[in-house]
């Protein structure tokens, strides 16, 4: 197995572990078309319930709705059916969500760091929190691209 096919499986598998992992979404996705598929079916609601409860310092509360798109009120009722599946959009945002989370520990090495890094305004982003950019697909890029750069050196 090469190198590149290893990552992105280790990558997969933590963002999966975000969501609850096998136990919550059945099976463990090890491709971008295993992931695709499962968004499309849609991730079940327990998945974005394990990661809001999971986080360490990050206030869900106030970022539910530009993280993944969803209301607080929304939210509430959706954990009253576990089982139940999220949207494509919102499986689709949920995930995404999951994996800039992943990223974000994988570059600054724990997850209570990660979600500080979430909140706080950033040079590289105009002094933008990233938690906000989360709310459009071209903020979600800024953010994906901020972390890259943070990865290899490039702060500015």
């Amino acid at each position: 197995m090469s190198i590149a096919i290893k990552s992105e499986s280790l990558a997969f598998e933590r963002v999966a572990d975000l969501l609850g992992g096998r136990r919550v979404l059945g099976h463990l996705p090890n491709s971008a078309l295993d992931a695709h598929d499962l968004l499309v079916q849609g991730l079940p609601n327990r998945a974005l319930g394990f990661l809001i409860s999971n986080l360490i310092s990050l206030d869900a509360a106030s970022h539910l709705e530009n993280a993944v798109g969803m209301s607080l009120r929304t939210y509430q009722r959706r954990k009253e059916a576990p089982t139940a599946l999220l949207s494509q959009e919102q499986s689709g945002r949920t995930w995404k969500f999951a994996e800039i989370l992943a990223k974000a520990m994988e570059v600054l090495g724990s997850q209570e760091e990660a979600e500080q890094w979430l909140e706080q305004p950033a040079i590289g982003l105009d002094r933008r929190r990233p938690i906000d950019l989360l709310a459009t697909p071209a903020g979600v890029e800024l953010v994906e691209d901020h972390l890259t750069r943070l990865e290899y050196g490039v702060y500015a």
